[in-house]
């Protein structure tokens, strides 16, 4: 069950030739696929391109229609190898996934695929996820696009230049037969605009006559010695090609005056910024009319360098925009000058950092920097005098807003997992802890602090392999999701300890979903899918891979359960990987599942029953030890009217999901008892009316009681 539905905006992929059509980038994306003709599609959830995943899925019925295959991927490696179907069948076929993880795992494939080559048109989408909301290390796709000669596109971020790049990436990939990375940057996946629909178009070849009239070239087989040819033709052939396409399609454009003694040339996903920038400084208006040239490379690799050239003639100087390191663009531009004999001084990472994100206010200190001291006279006289008090600077927030740093859901069934691991550490000591990839790597921070590496997805025990040392008086713990299980952990991790006999301890955070990509099915999915299998329980895998202490643990919110098993598997004297499954729903799913049909329930009359927790004000002692060890977002500080009381106390709010681990997390690391749940009821029956009242008297009873004692103490003290 995907985060979000595209059920209904999935229609308008059916738009034909004049219509407008409008959305968002990776609608827009699914739409240009269609339109020219794509015969397969596949690809691995991962941001910032997972709603792409959700938008194919959803798109199903109308892929099926035109004779296009859907598939959602095991693995980035998986979807990678799809594309070849695109070497021996003249047959267009893309698949999407994350950088530079996703890339990462699927370079095998990739670099046979470039290496062999492709006959129908191999389209690579990347979630370029880099920079600001990036969610893993900093790199780019560049290096990997340069390693194996598969082109890059960076198209300029608004939709009809993304719906172009697709068709571009499709020719350019059949004319030079490579295949062809088109990245989009976090911002492009969900921009809003519109474009002008063409007609869709089905695959001229679809991978069903493929299958009836199978071809085979020993030529595109990647084996001795038609690799060594294989190397040959991409420089020889496929390059010289690509170069050409690029050039007579005019992939790359420039925009500005034709003359002038300065230039700008950048990233084609960098245009808004640069435009943005120079707006501010009164060199271009909103229309993206601009008094600075500027050649846009909405294909970053290869190069087409008598292009580059041609913009540099009468210039005296060009600024080079390329965001992150190393500055590929600029070495291979400022070698291609340098072989010319060009005299144009170049300038790059001089004006602008070495390494990080282009944002708004980098991207107008750079080109003020550059400008001034190349094209002074261009400069308006407020740009010229930065300290003068018409020049207001973005305040620099990180010096005043608080970090916040990512956290676990309300609610979330993973948070049980890791205040059972505080308790087991306070009793057993510190162990050495390898996390994983996905939600779980939140135990990094506050308030659990635990885990020490992260080495890729499912691959958490078996960055823990080095320290099977079974003298050792501790074991080591690592963590990995469900998600990661089935995308590489099963073999890497599970397969690996079971091989070693490794002795640590390996927790399988499963709750139900690829979670942390948005909710995406998987293969140990409780939810009934109509296209694909789930139900495949997670311990059945590990025991069929030959894991023999394995613990299934259907409730994580259970606190003492997990708590008495973590210190079993550590503790007990049986050898090789101890495996603990620990199962409960993630609740953002749960949520999504449950409300509509609470509110669908309630609408009709019927009795609905929802839990609700609160913290007893008299009882609590003030200690915030439930907080340290739950770290839930609902749980909070409250101030006291009461004058002898100083220290606030803890508080629930209204974002309460009713999980009830607050409760078992103070009970289970013996707390002062000062939690209490309260059941609301919506259109409650006759039955309930009469119990609320007869609770009502003996509350009432009760207190009444407690008075009177209090009174008479009151009044025989002394």
């Amino acid at each position: 069950m995907a985060e979000r539905s595209f059920a209904k905006e999935v229609q308008k992929l059916r738009m034909g030739a004049g219509e407008t059509f409008r959305g968002e980038g990776i609608l827009a994306v699914t739409k240009a696929l269609l339109e020219n003709g794509v015969g397969y599609v596949g690809g691995y959830q991962g941001s910032p391109i997972s709603h792409l995943m959700d938008v194919l899925a959803d798109a199903q019925d109308i892929l099926s229609e035109m004779g296009v295959h859907f598939e959602a991927s095991a693995s980035e490696a998986t979807a990678a190898a799809t594309l070849a179907a695109s070497v021996h069948y003249p047959i267009r076929g893309a698949v999407t996934f994350k950088s530079t993880v996703g890339t990462n795992v699927a370079s095998d494939a990739l670099a046979n695929l470039a290496s062999g080559g492709v006959t129908g048109g191999a389209l690579v989408i990347l979630g370029e996820d880099y920079g600001e909301g990036s969610s893993i290390m900093q790199e780019r796709s560049h290096a990997f696009a340069m390693k194996s000669q598969i082109w890059l596109l960076d198209p300029r971020p608004n939709l009809p230049s993304i719906v172009k790049a697709v068709g571009d990436g499709f020719g350019l990939s059949e004319a030079s037969n490579s295949p062809v990375m088109l990245q989009l940057r976090i911002r492009s996946c969900h921009l809003l605009g519109e474009f002008t629909a063409e007609d869709n178009q089905r695959p001229a070849v679809t991978v069903k006559d493929a299958l009836e009239a199978p071809k085979r070239d020993l030529n595109r087989i990647v084996l001795p010695p038609a690799s060594f040819l294989h190397e040959q033709e991409k420089v020889t052939k496929r390059l010289p090609a690509a170069r050409q396409y690029i050039r007579d399609h005019k992939l790359n454009e420039t925009f500005g005056p034709q003359d002038g003694r300065v230039g700008i040339i950048c990233q084609g996903g960098l245009y808004n910024s640069v435009i943005r920038g120079l707006q501010r400084l009164g060199l271009a208006n909103i229309h993206g009319d601009t008094e600075v040239p500027v050649h846009v490379l909405n294909v970053t690799y290869p190069l087409v360098t008598d292009e580059l050239q041609d913009f540099a003639k009468g210039k005296d100087s060009l600024l080079i925009i390329e965001e992150g390191h190393p500055d590929y663009i600029e070495q291979e531009v400022r070698a291609a000058f340098h072989k010319a004999n060009l005299a144009t001084q170049i300038s790059g990472k001089g004006p602008f950092p070495e390494a990080g994100e282009l944002t708004g206010q980098v991207m107008l200190d750079g080109l003020t920097t550059f400008l001034t001291e190349h094209a002074a006279d261009l400069m308006p006289p407020v740009a010229r005098a930065p300290n003068k008090p018409e020049y207001v600077p973005i305040p620099d927030l990180g010096k005043t807003v608080p970090g916040r740093p990512p956290s676990f859901c309300i609610g979330c069934p993973e948070r049980p997992i890791f205040a059972a691991t505080k308790l087991v550490e306070q009793e057993l000591g510190e162990h050495h802890i390898a996390s994983d990839i996905g939600c779980h790597l939140f135990s990094i921070n506050a308030p659990f602090n635990l885990g020490a590496t992260t080495m890729g997805y499912g691959l958490g025990p078996a960055s823990a392999s080095a320290f099977n040392d079974k003298t050792a008086k501790r074991r080591s713990i690592s963590f990995l999701g469900d998600g990661g299980f089935w995308h590489n952990g099963l073999t890497s991790s599970i397969g690996n300890a079971v091989f070693n006999d490794n002795d640590g301890v390996i927790v399988i955070v499963d709750n139900y979903y690829s979670a942390a990509t948005g909710g995406q099915d998987i293969l140990s999915s409780r939810a009934k899918n109509k296209t694909k299998s789930t139900n495949h329980p997670i311990k059945d895998a590990v025991e069929g891979m030959g894991a023999k202490w394995v613990r299934q643990i259907d409730r994580t919110y259970d606190v003492g359960l997990m708590q008495a098993t973590l210190k079993e598997a550590l503790e007990t004297p049986e050898t090789g990987p101890k495996v603990i499954i620990a199962s409960s729903e993630c609740m953002l799913n749960k949520q999504r599942r449950e409300k509509p049909a609470r509110t669908k329930a309630i609408k009709d009359g019927k009795r609905v029953v929802r839990s609700r927790f609160g913290v007893d004000e008299d009882v609590c002692t003030g200690d915030h030890a439930c907080i340290r060890l739950s770290g839930c977002p609902s749980l909070s500080l409250k101030t006291l009217d009461d004058p002898l009381r100083d220290d606030p106390v803890a508080s629930i709010d209204q974002n309460c999901v009713g999980c009830g681990n607050c409760g078992e997390v103070a009970d289970a690391a013996v707390l002062c008892p000062s939690f209490y749940q309260a059941d609301l009821i919506v259109n409650p029956t006759r039955a309930d009316r009469i119990w609320d009242k007869l609770r009502r008297k003996v509350i009432t009873t009760l207190q009444c009681r407690r008075d009177a004692r209090t009174l008479r103490f009151e009044e025989t003290a002394p």
